[in-house]
């Protein structure tokens, strides 16, 4: 009975359900305006806001269920470029549960392995200033251009901060806060994230 529902009734809806699902990403990246290499793999249901210029290469996958990966993520990826903002993600990069926000520039490398619910933010949001942010002073807000080199690893639940600069291939471990910038081939961790040792490659 249970081999019966799955070739006949469970597979199919899944199958319809994927399909659907393609037709919407396929709409939404044109609404958007993302410009594409190749049409990323996009697991689940993912959410885009552009109103800059957004660009992706070839063989990018986007995970955003609890399905598409089972480390626990706990959000669908979410992506937001401003008007002035640029956002370049390099072939053969993967996402889980990813939120970018970029109101500067945001590049992305190639082979880059981003692990679930990671943030990446090119701003502050907000004002530093108490008084600025009584008013949401917006031309006190803060924003510097985001780097993330070739074949980078970052763990999941990290957080990379506005102005930082990641070298090809470094590491930056799990639950990691990364405020200032890391050189290429060295592991980084902690919050906030400190050297703990070169790269074994």
């Amino acid at each position: 009975m249970k081999s019966f529902l799955k070739i006949f009734f469970i597979k199919p809806i899944r199958f319809l359900i994927r399909e659907c699902l393609k037709c919407f990403h396929l709409f939404l990246l044109k609404y958007n305006n993302v410009e594409y290499a190749e049409i990323p793999i996009i697991n689940g249901k993912i959410i885009i806001s552009n109103s800059g210029k957004f660009i992706i290469g070839k063989n990018v996958t986007f995970n955003n269920s609890i399905t598409s990966n089972y480390m626990g993520l706990f959000k669908q990826c979410t992506i937001c470029v401003q008007k002035e903002g640029s956002l370049m993600i390099g072939d053969n990069s993967g996402f889980s549960g990813i939120s970018i926000y970029c109101s500067n520039k945001i590049k992305i490398g190639q082979y880059v392995n981003i692990g679930g619910n990671v943030c990446i933010w090119d701003t502050d949001f907000h004002p530093l200033g108490f008084k600025d942010r009584r008013v949401n002073d917006k031309l006190k807000i803060q924003s510097v251009p985001i780097s993330i080199g070739d074949d980078v690893f970052i763990g999941a639940n990290s957080i990379i901060l506005k102005g930082v600069n990641i070298g090809d291939r470094a590491i930056i471990g799990a639950g990691s806060v990364v405020s200032k910038n890391i050189p290429s081939d060295e592991i980084w961790a902690g919050n906030p994230a400190k050297f703990i040792r070169k790269c074994l490659n």
